[in-house]
């Protein structure tokens, strides 16, 4: 077998897997904050292109990816589907071990799987101008590259500590067209508000989306985008798992388990939620969610409805959370410092249908190492929890003959910086206390 399993061009993928109506128990709505009542389309309607809100709340289990959408795809996808087998040679494993490999795509990261369809929607809908927010810097980069595309202006808000820490993320954001502060910034009531009271506040993605939202709502001809959490993005990212399917089957094998890491959400959905049809119908199938101890929104939080931002303005998801005022610390996986968790990621953690791990940040980065030394590839961040978890399984048990699939959502190539850190013995794990999370949640909305 070879060590890439390609799949053809002409068998790509040309829907997208909605995994709302497989949920047991489904999912509950969002909420207006103004009324505690389901939130009227109209409201969401002031942010996203109509095409976007029937895809957050469709019946359908399968929906079209526009040609545009796929002529754009076709710059990286089919991503290929990798063996690890050098990684399995040093493991000493039994265990088979396979990746797919998002950091092929333009902007090195599975993140581009949204921006572009997002994008697409929004200019279809005659929006000029997009805003966000980014944690690490990989959806800013991947929204850049796909307003790009079509001819629009993206403004990016990026949290202070990874603006700080990965400059080369705000140069590929200025390479493609972008505008990029860090986050608070003083350019919105709320970043003016928290510098007002703390000038060397490190962000947070709740403040990031709160400044988006604030710069849309203000800003004519302008739209916001979000790179996780929200059902439509977890949508586009199936076409992850609706390929490794293909390419699985093409290798003649199957996985025992199947693990992205969670951050917001979308990284794991895109892996896993295709998998979950097997699931139900009986296969024996694991499907594991990977966090980091840091911001253990499933292992440590509260499901309960919460807003996605710090001032306030989304409307009220039923989500994992740790509360919209958390404020996470540094560390180098900036796309996992998200207080809540997708509320399809939440339903199916709710309903035991996944598996959660929360992982140190030391194990993680000594994982990217060994699989840069072994696959040559140098991961991001984020996906080192993905290839520390896989680690994991492979050795429970050296004899095992298990089969492992996970996500390795992007390239570390711009976070160098971070390994330099981690070989100089400058990282150091965190573990956030119960008493701090038990403090931020206790300013959850009340809802009746």
């Amino acid at each position: 077998m070879s060590k890439q399993i390609i799949l053809p061009y002409e068998d790509r993928v040309t829907q997208w897997y909605n995994v709302l109506p497989d949920i047991p128990n489904g999912l509950l709505p969002p909420l207006d904050p103004e009324t505690n009542q389901p939130i009227a389309p109209e409201k969401l309607g002031a942010i996203f292109p109509p095409a976007l809100l029937e895809q957050e709340m469709s019946p359908e289990r399968w929906i079209d990816i526009p040609e545009e959408v796929q002529d754009i795809f076709a710059i990286w996808r089919p991503a290929p589907l990798v063996r690890a087998n050098f990684l399995e040679e040093a493991l000493g494993t039994k265990a088979k071990i396979y990746f797919k490999y998002e950091g092929v795509s333009p902007s090195g990261s599975h993140k581009t799987n949204s921006s572009v369809p997002q994008a697409y929607y929004n200019k279809q809908a005659g929006i000029k101008n997009l805003a966000t927010e980014t944690g690490a810097g990989q959806w800013g980069s991947a929204l850049s590259f796909a307003t790009q595309k079509f001819g629009m202006n993206c403004m990016v808000y990026m949290v202070k500590v990874s603006f700080d820490q990965k400059p080369y993320r705000k140069a590929m954001m200025h390479a493609y067209g972008a505008e990029v502060v860090a986050s608070p910034s003083n350019l919105t009531p709320t970043g003016q508000a928290i510098l007002a009271k703390d000038p060397d506040s490190p962000g947070s993605l709740g403040i990031a989306i709160s400044e988006a939202l604030e710069h849309t709502v203000s800003h004519d001809s302008t739209n916001y985008a979000l790179g996780s959490v929200l059902n439509h993005v977890c949508l586009h990212q199936t076409i992850i798992g609706l390929e490794a399917k293909k390419q699985m089957a093409i290798a003649g094998d199957y996985p025992d388990v199947v693990i992205g890491c969670c951050g917001g959400g979308s990284n794991f959905a895109g892996i896993a939620n295709p998998w979950l049809p097997d699931k139900l119908e009986g296969k024996n199938i694991r499907l594991l969610g990977v966090e980091p101890a840091s911001c253990p929104s499933m292992s440590k939080g509260i499901l309960a409805y919460d807003f996605g931002d710090l001032s306030k303005r989304t409307p009220m998801m039923q989500m994992y959370t740790l509360g919209h005022d958390f404020i996470p610390p540094g560390i180098h996986a900036g796309g996992l410092r998200y207080h809540g968790m997708s509320p399809i990621v939440s339903a199916l953690y709710r309903e035991k249908l996944i598996e959660v791990q929360a992982l140190h940040q030391l194990e993680c980065f000594e994982a990217g190492v060994l699989f840069a030394k072994t696959e040559g590839i140098i991961p991001a961040p984020e996906s080192c929890h993905a290839i520390r978890a896989a680690i994991i399984e492979a050795t429970q048990d050296l004899n095992e003959p298990k089969t492992i699939l996970f996500n390795l959502s992007g390239h570390g190539l711009l976070d160098l910086a971070s390994y330099e850190q981690y070989h100089a013995g400058e990282l150091s794990n965190y573990e956030y206390p119960t008493e701090a999370i038990a403090e931020a949640t206790k300013h959850l909305p009340k809802v009746r």
